[in-house]
């Protein structure tokens, strides 16, 4: 878009989010992330209001200046200004494509957060995938890569096929069988999401997949599982579960 500078309207952004903030609210939220970033200490409504604000006060941006204009923000080393570039992505994703993907998989590899990782997996690279299948092949790389993170990302970017009632099974399958025996709490409790996720919809699904795998998964995998199974479903599961843990 002509006259559009991203820079400038990361800055803009940014004003309005220091403005915003609590100094005590950032300490606590550094705390609780354990995170080396700077915090301005702005809730997440007040986040999401001051960028939505800035998207109207810029319409009619294309795909590459969104994609730029959170890119801007990310530079900085500040936890709102990060989680401000989720947002506006996450804005823009039902315009993203597969080429985007390099980006998201940029920022990722950045995030070292579940508070960035997690928007970025599901509200923006799920959103590309469930829309353009030429990016399911990163995706699928995405769920071996050495990054703990990335490998979390892959898993999370199929909840919004689950979502939209559209679960892929063999390739969830391809993805959580390798890291079942994962000790990473994130990956642990990414598994145990999207079943979650499913069962919402489709519990038998989660029952007949998790049933033969009860014994090697992870009791964190399980406990999020099965919460919306009906209770017969449950309880099975979690006495194979206990079983194991018993001999």
């Amino acid at each position: 878009m002509d006259g559009f500078d991203p820079e400038e309207a990361a800055l803009a952004v940014a004003d309005a989010l220091r403005a915003a903030g609590t100094p005590d609210r950032a300490a606590q939220e550094k705390r609780y992330l354990k995170s080396e970033l700077e915090f301005f200490g702005v809730t997440v409504p007040e986040l999401r209001r001051v960028v939505r604000a800035a998207v109207r006060d810029n319409p009619g941006l294309d795909q590459a200046a969104m994609v730029a204009w959170a890119v801007a923000l990310w530079r900085a080393p500040v936890h709102e200004r990060r989680m401000a570039a989720v947002e506006i992505l996450t804005l823009a994703a039902p315009r993203l494509g597969a080429g985007d993907l390099a980006t998201v998989e940029r920022l990722l590899r950045e995030s070292a957060t579940w508070a960035l990782v997690d928007g970025l997996a599901v509200n923006v690279a799920g959103e590309i995938a469930l829309r353009d299948p030429r990016s399911w092949p990163v995706i699928d790389g995405w769920a071996a890569d050495a990054d703990f993170w990335v490998r979390r990302s892959a898993l999370l970017a199929l909840l919004r096929g689950v979502r939209a009632g559209r679960p892929d099974l063999p390739r969830f399958t391809r993805y959580a069988q390798p890291m079942l025996a994962e000790r990473e709490f994130f990956i642990r409790k990414a598994i145990g999401w999207v079943l979650r996720e499913t069962a919402k919809r489709q519990p038998e699904l989660v029952s007949a997949w998790l049933g033969p795998r009860a014994s090697r998964a992870s009791g964190v995998t399980i406990r999020e599982a099965v919460k919306w199974l009906p209770a017969d479903q449950r309880d099975a599961l979690l006495a194979a579960y206990r079983a194991r843990n018993a001999g």
